[in-house]
């Protein structure tokens, strides 16, 4: 008896798990022997580490922190997988990560499936085996390429019409026994539920919004106005600062009104230097009237101790930068900056092309309260 299919697809932070690259996007679709869908599921998974090409695959931290770890999927994923024949376009890529992935909870999986690129010298003779390239010959339709369930979708679709090419013989009798017999590991549902991409667009509120509009306990806001500097380095207020700053104001008793107050002292601080206050304002959701009233008040500012780099300072980058790292390293020397590959306390700022990275890097940056810019904003501070 012929046996439905599991197509998989996975966008990964890289392309090798010998380096530590893991899985961060899992997509699924279901067909059932004839090749028709009966279902699909999607989410992404947290690494616990940096994202790798983030301008190949499109996922941020922002996305990404609200997602379960691999190991709380994986039960899902193999009730999902089992009894099924593994599908993928380019198989040997996907049950790899998923093998290292498994291999980590202790776990095997089977190793037999189709292949879509491999079969497409069978059933597109002459076409190139990209996933693009095969699509565009069968006429099916990819539209938000390195989107996991897309890419299962028209991996899907290349299934369908490889089956249709075949009638009315049925392929793959072989590996459809194979697949019937195969034990998957034993896990339990652990009940997380999948994340789709976008879901901080949904989740995440202005920072402001998470802060109590009173307090029984309020404290002295300089360490609040020292994090806040450090956070508006780079004209930015990223997802992971956004936190730290809802966690200090906490810490310190600190009430939205109370924030408030000490917004606007900022900003005829940042007025007093000179600087424009209305993307400061803006990103601190401070009406006209306060620019209009910071710029009025800029002369008689207190001064606020402001983050500055100094000739000889320690800069680490992380993640892949647009230009690539030795580029910005250029910029840096040249403005008497000094490049470092690792962070120490002796590091004053790092440059990260995703300001919320789960790199080590960045994790060492936050726990020693080193500033962590996006390149836009260290280029503003190069001038």
């Amino acid at each position: 008896m012929a046996i439905g299919y599991a197509v998989i697809d996975l966008e990964t932070t890289g392309l090798w798990t010998a380096r530590h690259d893991r899985v961060i996007e899992v997509g699924v679709v279901h067909l059932d022997p004839a090749g028709e869908t009966t279902g699909e599921w999607s989410t992404l998974v947290n690494p616990e580490r940096d994202l790798g090409a983030q301008h190949i695959h499109g996922i941020g931290v922002a996305d990404i922190r609200h997602a379960p770890t691999f190991g709380q999927i994986a039960g899902a994923l193999v009730d999902r997988l089992r009894g099924r024949v593994p599908v993928a376009h380019n198989l040997e890529f996907d049950l790899g990560f998923l093998r290292s992935e498994f291999t980590r909870l202790g776990a095997m999986i089977p190793d037999s499936g189709i292949c879509t690129m491999l079969e497409a010298e069978r059933f597109l003779p002459g076409t190139p085996r990209t996933l693009a390239e095969c699509c565009a010959v069968a006429g099916i339709p990819l539209d938000g390429h390195h989107d996991a369930l897309v890419d299962a979708r028209a991996a899907a679709g290349l299934l369908r019409h490889y089956l249709g090419l075949a009638r009315p013989v049925r392929p793959w009798r072989t590996v459809h026994a194979k697949a019937a017999k195969a034990t998957w590991p034993l896990i339990e549902d652990s009940g997380a539920v999948w994340v789709r991409r976008g879901v901080s667009a949904e989740r995440v509120s202005h920072f402001l919004d998470r802060v109590p509009q009173t307090t029984t306990r309020p404290g002295d806001g300089a360490d609040y106005l020292a994090l806040l500097d450090h956070v508006l380095l780079d004209e930015h207020i990223s997802v992971t600062e956004a936190d730290a700053l809802v966690d200090m104001a906490d810490k310190l008793g600190l009430s939205r009104t109370d924030l408030d107050r000490l917004h606007r002292g900022y900003l005829a601080a940042v007025a007093a230097d000179g600087r424009d206050v209305e993307p400061f304002a803006e990103l601190l959701r401070l009406p006209v009237t306060a620019v209009e009233e910071a710029l009025a008040a800029s002369g008689s500012a207190v001064p606020l101790p402001r983050f500055q780099l100094q000739p000889g300072d320690l800069v680490v980058f992380t993640g892949e930068v647009d230009g690539g790292q030795d580029v910005w390293e250029k910029r840096a020397r040249e403005a008497s900056y000094v490049p470092h590959p690792n962070v120490t306390k002796k590091v004053r700022l790092v440059v990260a092309a995703d300001p919320d990275s789960l790199s080590g890097k960045a994790k060492k940056a936050r726990a020693y309260g080193i500033p962590i810019v996006t390149p836009e904003g260290f280029a503003r501070m190069l001038g």
